[in-house]
This record gives C-alpha cells, structure tokens and sequence, in this order.
C-alpha cells in the first residue's frame, strides 16, 4: 500500500510525566541544514512544511562532550540511514528492470 508523503505530530500528556512531543518525517519535502550561528553555536536542522526539529547545544551553551557524542550518534545513524536507502533503491531499481539481454 503507497500513502502520499505526510509528517506526523504526536504529544502525549500524562500525570506525573514529563511532556513528550514525536514528530516523524515521512515526506521527500525535507530540508536540511547545519551551521554555526554568530554566538558560535552549532546547530543542526531538519524542516518540513508541517514541522521542524533543531538540535543544538546543550542549554545552548559552549559544546560539551556529552554533545560530542550526540553529534557522533546522529552522524552515524544519518550514515546507516544513507547505506540502508541506498541498498534499498537498488534492490527495487534491479527488481523493477528488464533482466540483462532481454527486450524493454
């Protein structure tokens, strides 16, 4: 089953818990972007028209090693992230053409 590309937005509220906001892309309509601002705080950005998520410092403060190893997860997830789309797009791209040597 195809659906059209969304985002979808969750809160949950529940008694005694700490407020807990899910926001998950499933659309090609991304932008992305990771910069320093004039403070000298790095940030990083994902958009879409519906919603957007910034990841920054913690506190909003000079980098700490604990943002270190933040920064290391999420390059390291964008990277099997990558590796898995790739892998998957040419497994459909070669399920979906005509087998070598024959007629298109």
């Amino acid at each position: 089953m195809e659906r059209d590309p969304y985002t979808y937005v969750a809160m949950s509220i529940d008694p005694g818990k700490p407020l807990r906001l899910g926001v998950s892309f499933y659309t090609p309509d991304l932008r992305v972007e990771a910069s320093v601002l004039d403070s000298g705080r790095p940030y990083l950005s994902i958009e879409s028209n519906e919603a957007d998520i910034t990841v920054s410092t913690s506190g909003a403060g000079p980098v700490t090693t604990a943002d270190l190893d933040i920064a290391r997860q999420i390059f390291n997830a964008a990277a099997r992230y990558l590796a898995d789309c790739e892998r998957l797009h040419d497994e459909h791209q070669s399920a979906t053409s005509p087998a070598s040597g024959e007629a298109a």
